[in-house]
């Protein structure tokens, strides 16, 4: 046997086509799904805007700011937490039912209606009045659930070459455990703070999302191959910022509110996988653990509150949130908006106002009370080059029998010609009509 041995005969030139077939589908299959999987990482499916919880002050349009009169002030507005006058403990919970119309004007395939629905805990809080120094103080500890991320598709995709089916699958939420503290600084001033945790206690503080796609791919020699990619991105959240607010009495009837929610920036574990499949060979797989941020923008608030008798009252409410300050940092550093995906420096995101208005009345009979609430609120979502209108109305109602009370509402929010920062560059919108049931039960001591 030779200590050298000759020279390795050259391969054929036909044997390296599978190789290059693979190389060549799977980069039309990666750009092909690359609109797929722009799916911005922190699309918030619910109003990305951040408000208060309870059915009472949702029933009302979330006009609640200068009322604020119950344990969720702790949400809405923590000086309003001193008009408690008894320990009160209250959960609230939700379903939502959301249908997207999709529509993709250069892929009418893909222009499809999808439906979603999911329930669960909205709100927990226990609330107890206390008197420190002669001073009215009130202390509650709160549990609220902020933003939803569940979204459901299925649709397919034709171009040359390729036949896509995709499915998104994204879930999860954003929770903050708050503790806050009201103080009465003046027959006719309170004001308050809370304190609110972004850490997983009850539910998983994250989100989570999900996209498959089967492909049939129209190889460099005419020949028809399945690729399945398989994307998996999963973030957890954790941070804390503070709720400052102020509730002051202008007059017998007149309330002012004033709210104020401090940025903050989160810090994200990202862990993505990524596995594509070119049969009939072997699957080929890649996981990446990353520490990334994600900067959180301020919001602020005014409300009225206006008590025409102790059976009717009306409000209205304007906040504004400064999402151009919302901002994704990677693991290198580098800085996108989580709304377009664009780099920083590229973006065109702005701010937006919300506008919400409502009323209470009560039918107080011997033994219970009856109330009746509407309201109606426009409600914007942030958007590349500027926002994209949301709007709705709500209605509620309950019934309250001595110390306890139990309110439910029902809400619904509309988008028509939204969500083109969804999916980019694709040509992308959609019409969005969202249904959701609140229900609380409120407990006084």
């Amino acid at each position: 046997m030779s200590l050298f041995p000759g020279k390795k005969k050259p391969r054929p030139l036909w044997t390296l086509f599978p190789a290059a077939v693979f190389f060549l589908s799977t980069v039309l299959v990666l750009g092909a799904t690359g609109w797929a999987q722009s799916l911005q990482s922190a699309e918030i499916a619910s109003s990305p805007n951040p408000v208060g919880s309870g059915a009472r002050a949702l029933g009302m349009g979330g006009a609640f700011i200068g009322v604020a009169d119950d344990a969720t002030a702790a949400s809405w507005n923590p000086g309003g937490l001193t008009q408690l006058e008894c320990p009160e403990i209250s959960a609230v919970g939700t379903a939502v039912l959301r249908s997207e119309d999709n529509l993709f004007p250069d892929h009418s395939e893909a222009s499809e209606k999808q439906t979603v629905s999911r329930g669960g805990l909205n709100y927990l809080s226990a609330a107890c009045p206390l008197v420190v120094a002669d001073t009215n103080v009130v202390a509650s500890l709160n549990y609220q659930h902020l933003y939803d991320f569940t979204r459901e598709w299925n649709t397919r995709l034709h171009s040359e070459g390729l036949k896509q089916a995709w499915k998104v699958d994204q879930g999860g939420g954003l929770y903050a455990l708050g503790i806050a503290l009201g103080v009465q600084v003046s027959p006719r001033l309170a004001v308050g703070c809370t304190l609110n945790l972004w850490e997983d206690l009850l539910y998983r503080n994250g989100w989570e999302q999900v996209i498959r796609t089967r492909n049939r791919v129209r190889d460099i020699l005419g020949d028809l191959h399945r690729v399945n990619h398989y994307v998996r991105n999963r973030y957890d959240f954790s941070g804390w910022n503070v709720n400052v607010g102020a509730l002051w009495n202008l007059t017998e009837h007149l309330s002012l509110g004033l709210v104020f929610k401090s940025p903050f920036t989160a810090e994200l574990a990202h862990r993505t996988t990524s596995v594509i499949r070119y049969l009939p060979y072997p699957a080929y797989r890649q996981v990446n653990f990353l520490d990334e941020e994600l900067d959180m923008p301020m919001s602020y608030g005014v409300g009225l509150g206006y008590r025409f008798s102790d059976k009717l009252t009306a409000a209205l409410d304007v906040s504004r949130t400064q999402w151009e300050d919302f901002v994704y940092r990677s693991a290198r550093g580098r800085e996108f908006s989580p709304v377009s995906g664009l780099p920083l420096g590229k973006s065109r995101i702005e701010a937006t106002t919300q506008v919400r208005a409502g009323f209470e009345r009560l039918f107080i009979r011997p033994g219970f009370v009856v109330p009746l609430r509407a309201g109606g609120f426009y409600d914007p979502a942030p958007a590349e080059g500027g926002h994209d209108p949301y709007y709705g109305f709500s209605l509620g109602s309950g019934i309250g029998v001595g110390r306890t009370v139990w309110d439910i509402a029902y809400q619904v929010r509309l988008g028509t010609d939204v969500g083109s920062s969804i999916v980019r560059p694709q040509r992308f919108s959609q019409d969005v009509c969202e249904h959701t049931l609140f229900t609380s039960l409120i407990v006084h001591f």
